[in-house]
């Protein structure tokens, strides 16, 4: 027997689906904008015409001028270095922290899930912790941008609460047969934790590479900054500069400095959006699955 919706259930689904389709629009749209900027005819894009698609002659003299600077290409390359290398130190940290905390017989186990926690709502501030990062000698090191902000209390706590989903009994099995506890964490709790790892991975990765605060504060040396250091100072130059009728943001070869600002974006959001997709199945299952215990 078909289950038939009732009026106010279609009605819901209806309002539903209008109301996620407006939302989606509006996630879209700046997407749409900085694409459609970066491919208009760049006095358009100074005019402020270019409004959801591309005004004027299409034309790819920004992306010529992006992608030939060596500049733009060290920056990538130094995002991908701070962004993929911090991944993978922060996915084997958060493990290593996450695995103890999610284990009843852990002496001190609720004072340490309470310091970690506090640490969501209270920290020393920034200048106490630039002081700090000064004082280990990391400032201006590769290093310093990798291990500053090597673990989220976040995702520390979303691991352990996976890890205290899966069942108690695997681990005896495990100890029966004579594993100590890294045969237990890389052979059992690992495999399994593939989801979890995926989402906070991708949580990481997002953020580090989405990151140019820090990494403007501690980097002075113009081979070490990310690129969205070199977009961030793209902006502040054409702010600056500003838009007037001397064409004074108006860079050699005719393309406005905005076109090329809104180029780098586009550059550098490529790497996401083509990661995502692989990853957004263990990003949901993830999720819902580190939630249902607490």
């Amino acid at each position: 027997m078909l289950n038939r919706m009732s009026k106010s259930e279609k009605l819901f689904q209806t309002v539903n689906y209008i109301f996620l389709t407006f939302i989606g629009a509006i996630m879209l749209y700046p997407l749409l904008y900085v694409f459609s900027a970066s491919v208009s005819d760049p006095q358009m894009v100074a005019a402020g015409k270019v409004v959801f698609l591309p005004k004027g002659n299409i034309t790819l003299d920004a992306y010529k001028m992006v992608l030939s600077d060596k500049q733009i290409w060290v920056a990538y390359g130094n995002t991908i270095i701070y962004a993929f290398g911090g991944t993978f130190l922060s996915l084997i940290f958060t493990t290593l922290g996450g695995y103890p905390l999610s284990k009843r017989r852990l002496r001190g186990r609720r004072f340490f899930n309470l310091m970690f926690a506090f640490t969501m709502w209270f920290n020393g501030g920034i200048i106490p912790l630039f002081l700090t990062i000064k004082d280990y000698g990391l400032l201006n090191s590769r290093w310093g941008i990798l291990i500053t902000f090597l673990i989220d209390t976040f995702n520390l706590i979303l691991v352990r609460t996976y890890f205290e989903s899966i069942p108690d009994t695997m681990e005896e099995a495990a100890r029966i047969d004579g594993a100590n506890d890294w045969g237990i964490l890389l052979k059992i709790y690992l495999p399994l934790a593939k989801p979890i790892l995926a989402t906070i991975g991708l949580y990481y990765l997002v953020g580090k590479w989405n990151s140019y605060f820090w990494s403007m504060v501690l980097l002075r040396d113009e081979s070490k900054i990310p690129l969205q250091v070199v977009l961030q100072k793209l902006i502040v130059n054409m702010t600056s500069a500003g838009i007037n009728q001397n064409n004074t943001n108006v860079e050699s070869g005719g393309v406005v400095k905005e076109t090329v600002i809104y180029t780098t974006i586009v550059v550098s959001v490529v790497p996401m959006l083509m990661i995502y997709p692989f990853l957004q199945k263990y990003f949901v299952k993830g999720i819902m699955v580190g939630a249902i215990k607490g």
